[in-house]
């Protein structure tokens, strides 16, 4: 993507992400829109060109691992990439106002909260913050379901955990899936391998 080009539609927008993250697991980054001047543009008005929901793991660098710049993505994080109301909120904020036409919403592998949430569900492990237990209990569900599949890998329980976040996302937002219905928008659903730097899609709803 060049330094002046903002991505327009859902395609261009997942093509700059997919290629800034081949530079990255190439080794060789472009570190672009990084400078005094690219600072001094944003300092009155942002105009990102996707939104990342994504982990709030210290390994999760967005900007990094999509190699760009500033003002490039509205990020929102939280452990587990769990949808609450201002998870919400800010997402609809970025499709609304900011007019991004992508939101990509990114798991990785040995998640901390879904770990947690594994070892909960088999009675390893009590944490003693009242708001860990509610982080825990919100991603049960998605464990619960992915046993009954059969399904009891860390790797398999987090690509169904990436899909009910989606599917979450698009079922309570009006805002949003009516976004996607237009063609305005694309929703992409991805893991991230962090021994490898690579992102791997899961779920698409829209075109890219």
């Amino acid at each position: 993507m060049a330094d002046s080009i903002r991505p327009a539609n859902p395609q261009e927008a997942w093509g700059a992400m997919v290629e800034g993250n081949h530079r990255f697991v190439a080794g060789t980054p472009a570190h672009p829109r990084q400078d005094i001047d690219r600072r001094n543009q944003l300092a009155e008005q942002q105009k990102p060109f996707a939104a990342l929901f994504g982990c709030a793991d210290s390994r999760l660098s967005a900007e990094i691992i999509f190699d760009v710049g500033l003002g490039d993505l509205f990020v929102v994080r939280n452990a587990g990439q769990v949808i609450a109301e201002t998870i919400l909120g800010s997402l609809e904020y970025a499709v609304e106002v900011l007019g991004v036409p992508l939101i990509l919403v990114l798991g990785h592998d040995e998640c901390g909260a879904i770990r947690a949430t594994i070892d909960s569900s088999q009675g390893k492990v009590a944490t003693e913050g009242e708001f860990i237990a509610d982080l825990v209990s919100r991603i049960a569900p998605t464990v619960k379901a992915a046993n009954e599949q059969g399904l009891f890998e860390i790797d398999d329980v987090t690509q169904l955990h990436v899909q009910d976040t989606v599917n979450e996302m698009l079922t309570r937002s009006k805002l949003i899936s009516a976004a996607v219905k237009s063609g305005k928008l694309a929703v992409v659903g991805a893991n991230y391998k962090l021994a490898l730097g690579e992102i791997h899609p899961i779920v698409t709803v829209g075109t890219v």
